[in-house]
């Protein structure tokens, strides 16, 4: 049987660099994704935003990963020749009663270490976005957009130049350690048209949405260390005609996500959203990524608060996408969640658990902490 350093399981932008920064570290190294090639789940169905950092408790994974995955980003893409756009970030308060709001944001935002980060008088923002109805506002500098399927393409180029392969439409179907506790690995039955059996010394779960999921495939893994996967709807509306704006535009955040917010694409084209849409269901399977049109009107009444002259029609429903969440609608949001042999028990084994935004803007960041994770355990 076929032995190799490590399987990372899950072709999404977090498992690409993952693989990559294995394979940079001299492991021999496998790449499963079910699907027929990379990025086509989660990883394509976001807004592409390079986060700074902004909105996470002070000492997270989120916060630490995200501001150092954001100054490695952009400087991955300048040597890459991957595009991005640094368009820059207004957060805005609509009226007096959101101040206290956003002086909190920006408080959270510096204590993070957030860089290029200022507040704005509500002249001042409207000097830099006519169009824009607020009375005060955040600038961040360092938000931007990435075109997300030029860097996942270049970071299968650096994982594929480092002697990793790439195995689609290969999904894992078990896992069964080797010794006690795992001590010599994990045998793998891998599905798929070419069905195998490898051995390996390292599994990296980085399935995303069905992480949980596939941690369920791994035998002598406790369930009690298994969370369980909830699915927080995202829908997206596209703007007819021209943006009127040239930074993104973000309202004060809402439970589960960030607000229905402005995003602007590679060529400056303006989307709205991703709103936050609770799924009862059970499974990835069952998720209907269809956007109904009618959530448009939450779209007109959430957008108009900061951008009154937003007209009746100009919004399509667009597409969706459904964030890898770990904690219930009533819960305050999770943080990223590392699940290694000290928690499990299991040498070699490491589930990712709620890689949801910024994952990301986090990917190159996240894996470096990994391996830093792996190299303390050996």
């Amino acid at each position: 049987m076929e032995r190799v350093d490590c399987v990372v399981v899950g072709a999404g932008v977090i498992g690409l660099a993952v693989a990559r920064e294995m394979a940079l570290q001299g492991r021999d190294t496998i790449l499963l994704e079910r699907e027929n090639a990379f990025g086509t789940v989660s990883s394509a169905r976001n807004s592409e935003v390079i986060h700074a950092g902004i909105y996470y408790p002070k000492d997270s994974l989120k916060a630490k990963l995200c501001v150092e995955g954001n100054r490695l980003l952009y400087e991955y893409c300048r040597s890459h020749q991957v595009a991005t756009q640094a368009y820059g970030k207004l957060i805005v308060a609509a009226d007096e009663t959101q101040i206290q709001d956003l002086n909190a944001i920006l408080f959270k935002a510096q204590n993070n270490g957030v860089p290029a980060i200022k507040l704005l008088s509500g002249d001042e923002a409207t000097k830099l976005e006519p169009q824009l109805k607020c009375v005060a506002a955040i600038l961040s500098a360092t938000t931007g957009v990435v075109d997300s399927h030029g860097f996942m393409l270049s970071l299968l180029g650096g994982f594929e130049d480092a002697g990793g392969m790439v195995a689609y439409q290969s999904p894992l179907i078990s896992a069964k350690p080797i010794g006690a506790n795992a001590q010599q690995g994990f045998e793998l039955e891998i599905g798929g048209a070419d069905a195998m059996r490898i051995e390996t010394k390292l599994l990296i779960n980085c399935a995303g949405m069905s992480a949980p999921a596939v941690a369920n495939q791994i035998e002598g893994l406790s369930k009690k260390m298994i969370p369980r996967a909830y699915f927080a709807k995202g829908n997206y509306f596209s703007l007819a005609g021209k943006s009127p704006f040239s930074h993104l535009i973000y309202p004060i955040p809402e439970p589960g996500g960030l607000g229905v917010h402005l995003t602007l694409d590679m060529g400056g084209q303006a989307k709205f959203g991703p709103d936050v849409e609770w799924l009862d269901i059970e499974r990835e399977g069952q998720i209907d990524y269809t956007v109904n049109p009618k959530r448009g009107e939450g779209f007109y009444e959430a957008v108009r608060r900061y951008w009154p002259g937003l007209k009746d029609g100009a919004l399509q429903p667009d597409y969706s996408g459904v964030r890898a969440k770990i904690v219930p609608s009533t819960a305050p949001a999770g943080d990223f969640c590392f699940s290694g042999p000290e928690t499990h028990g299991l040498h070699g084994l490491y589930n990712l658990y709620g890689f949801e935004s910024p994952g990301l803007t986090s990917s190159l960041a996240i894996a470096v902490h990994l391996e830093r994770q792996i190299k303390s355990s050996l």
